[in-house]
């Protein structure tokens, strides 16, 4: 693509980078990325993917912007309280690079046609949701789609991150292989129920956009079965091998898997 004064003045440091240049860019540009939240982990990834020029940005969230957001949810500001997220997120955006096109998505996913059709339309998911509900069903419908899914979360002072790409074979195992039940009620907090260092948001958060990035582009090792564990209090930071499990309800082979139900969303 040809591109303006103002985008080569823009996107000057990514065009120099050999492993990007003009054409890397141009494919960002050209390329559909679905953020599911826009709270911590979503604000980072939805303003450094917006600041990348990531040319289509999908922002599903059905929660309004709180006080108590604030503390890590830097997409969003004091002004914005009340707003939907979705919408404050879009400003922005618009503010940070008119490049970008944020096509909002106020409501909760469920496991419907609507969902399905709204996944296969982007080129990768990028997951910033607080619950495991969200989670199960953004790797079923990614699978299914077969469009990368790239999901991270963040608790106290814990985060992890990891690519999931199951429908690519052996190697590549899915979310529920790593978690193939949901924790009983009261092993894993919320955010709002456990407490969250604000930064931290901010650095998996990053650390997500860089992924998503290096997904769109094709370059470098993705994180595809492996995932990246860091403790901020310790800092140390742990990346370990994920293995695709045969009788995995979601991406296992049929003629192994035992049929169960499939978690509640």
């Amino acid at each position: 693509m040809d591109f303006t004064e103002e985008q080569i003045q823009r996107y000057a440091r990514h065009i120099m980078l050999p492993d990007v240049g003009g054409t890397g860019q141009a494919a960002l540009l050209a390329s559909r990325v679905l953020v599911v939240g826009a709270g911590g982990l979503g604000s980072p990834l939805i303003l450094y993917l917006a600041a990348a020029g990531v040319g289509t940005l999908g922002v599903a969230d059905d929660d309004r912007v709180e006080l108590g957001n604030l503390q890590r949810q830097v997409v969003h500001d004091t002004a914005g309280i009340g707003r939907t997220k979705v919408a404050s997120a879009a400003g922005r955006v618009a503010a940070l690079n008119p490049d970008v096109c944020v096509v909002a998505h106020h409501g909760r996913l469920t496991d419907d046609a609507e969902t399905h059709e709204l996944v296969s339309g982007y080129d990768l998911v990028a997951d910033g949701s607080d619950n495991f509900a969200t989670r199960y069903l953004l790797n079923r419908v990614c699978f299914r789609a077969q469009v990368p899914l790239v999901s991270a979360a963040i608790l106290g002072f814990d985060g992890q991150i990891s690519t999931y790409k199951a429908y690519l074979g052996d190697d590549h195992p899915c979310y529920q292989c790593l978690f193939p039940v949901v924790p009983p009620p009261g092993q894993n907090p919320s955010c709002s129920e456990g407490g969250v260092l604000g930064a931290l948001a901010g650095m998996v958060g990053s650390l997500q956009a860089v992924e998503v990035l290096k997904e769109l582009l094709g370059i470098g090792n993705g994180l595809s079965g492996k995932l990246i564990l860091y403790d901020a209090l310790s800092a140390v930071v742990h990346t370990i091998s994920i293995a695709k499990k045969p009788l995995c309800q979601v991406c296992g082979s049929p003629s192994l898997a035992v049929k169960q139900p499939s978690p509640s969303v």
